[in-house]
This record gives structure tokens, sequence and C-alpha cells, in this order.
């Protein structure tokens, strides 16, 4: 790794990470903030619930509407669009311009006549994005706890919380890892910004759709969605060997895969 491009990326960077912070944070709050008049108009909002069409509930993780009336419930269903969608957009689009933006800015030749190799710029930029991911979802999960502590009028599993931020955290590193690959893959050096954008909702929108639709559930298993388990409520709920398998699994073949292609491919300068 080389010190000066990572602090040089670092700084780049710092801009974009404290929006997208700032943003997400402030949803989460905003969202757990109404916690507390939601409880109060709990008939009522059983009763809007209820003349919605089935499926309404499953769109957004939740099985059981009394799963809403739980502090923990309540964030993972309102918040899921938050940190698992915005988190996601935001890994992926940091990804995948970061070694991009070296060729359609036409800066490759000056990067490279630096005395580095192409492996330490791999290295170093993708240290960047791994700190970035990091800080985000630290930030934006602590300010999920303190809302919960806040709002909460009756005990709530913490373990489950940790295990629901890990998940995100997960899914976010997937996503920087396929955002890294596809970037490696563009031999016309230009932004795939909205590509991936729209790769993200995509997958999301498979998911949902898989969710609402018994008999289209087998395509929700296309999504890295499906391995995030958003069920808190369960007595049994954990980190499930499956998912972490997958999404290991996943995000490091990405990852090697994109830096030898990055080692090898033509760089446009």
């Amino acid at each position: 790794m080389n010190k000066s491009l990572f602090l040089r990326e670092l700084r780049g960077n710092a801009v974009s990470l404290l929006i997208w912070t700032t943003v997400i944070t402030f949803l989460i709050t905003a969202t757990m903030s109404l916690y507390s008049i939601f409880l109060e108009n709990n008939s009522k909002i059983l009763a809007m619930i209820s003349i919605l069409p089935e499926g309404t509930l499953q769109f957004k993780g939740v099985s059981d509407v009394n799963d809403l009336f739980s502090v923990l419930g309540f964030y993972s269903a309102n918040n899921v669009i938050y940190m698992l969608v915005l988190g996601s957009i935001y890994s992926i689009v940091l990804s995948s311009g970061i070694l991009l933006k070296e060729e359609y800015l036409r800066t490759s030749e000056y990067l490279l006549s630096w005395p580095v190799t192409r492996s330490q710029v791999f290295l170093s930029k993708l240290v960047v994005i791994f700190i970035n991911i990091l800080v985000i979802n630290a930030v934006t999960t602590i300010a999920g706890y303190i809302s919960l502590e806040m709002c909460k009028k009756e005990p709530y599993s913490v373990d489950a919380f940790l295990i629901m931020s890990v998940y995100t955290l997960l899914l976010h590193i997937f996503f920087a890892s396929l955002g890294l690959f596809l970037s490696v893959l563009i031999r016309k050096p230009k932004p795939i910004t909205t590509m991936t954008v729209a790769l993200v909702l995509i997958l999301y929108f498979i998911y949902t759709i898989s969710n609402i639709t018994p008999n289209l559930s087998w395509t929700g298993y296309v999504s890295p969605y499906k391995f995030t388990d958003l069920n808190v409520l369960s007595p049994d709920y954990g980190m499930k060997p499956v998912n972490l398998i997958y999404f290991l699994g996943f995000t490091l073949l990405l990852l090697g895969s994109s830096g030898r292609i990055y080692n090898r491919k033509d760089i446009y300068l």
C-alpha cells in the first residue's frame, strides 16, 4: 500500500462520506422519533394496515404486524430502506469509481508515473473503500442504538440489533466488491454510476417481489438482500452460517478477481 495515495484518496472521499453519513443518520433518527406517536395511535394504525393489500408489510420485510409495535421491529422495518439500500448505493458508487475515475479523468498517466505498482494502487484504494464503509456503518449503528435507547418502552435484544448491523456491514462490503469488479471490466473509460445504482435497486426489487409473491420466492436467492436476515424478533435470530459463507465467499472472489484483472488490463491514459 502507498501512504501518499491512500491519504489522497481518503481526503478526496471525505466530503461524500460526510454527506452520506449525515443523511442516513438523520433519516434514522427522524424515523425513530415517530415511534412514540406510532404507539399512541396503534388502533388507528392497525385499522389502516388492515385495508392495505396483502403483501404490503412483506414489502418492508415484516411478517407480523405486531412486530411493528416493538421498538426493534419498528427500527428494522422502517430503517431497512436507509441502511440496506442507501448504504449499498453509497458503497457501490464509491468502489465503482475509485479506480475507473483515473481513466475517464485522464489522471492514470500521472498516477502510474509514481514509484508505485498497480498492486499498491489497487490495495491503497481498497483500504480507503473499507475504511469509508466501516465509518458510515459505525456512525449509523451508534445513531441507531441511541435512537432505540431513547425510544424504547420495554427491553429489546441488543444482540439482535448488533447482528442486524453486522448483516448490513457485510451487505455493504459485498456491493463495494461488486462495484470494484464491474469497474475493472469496463474497457471504455466512463462513469458507471447510473448502472451501479440501477443494479442495487433492481436487486432490491427482486428481493421484495420474492417476499410478496409466494410463487416467485425462489427468485430472491438471486439477490444478496435475501441473505440479510431481518427477522430480529425471532427467538432463534442469529448469524446464519450459510449467509456468512455467502457474503465472505463472494466478496473474496470478487476482490481477488478484481485485483488480477486490474493488474493485467490495458489502462486508458
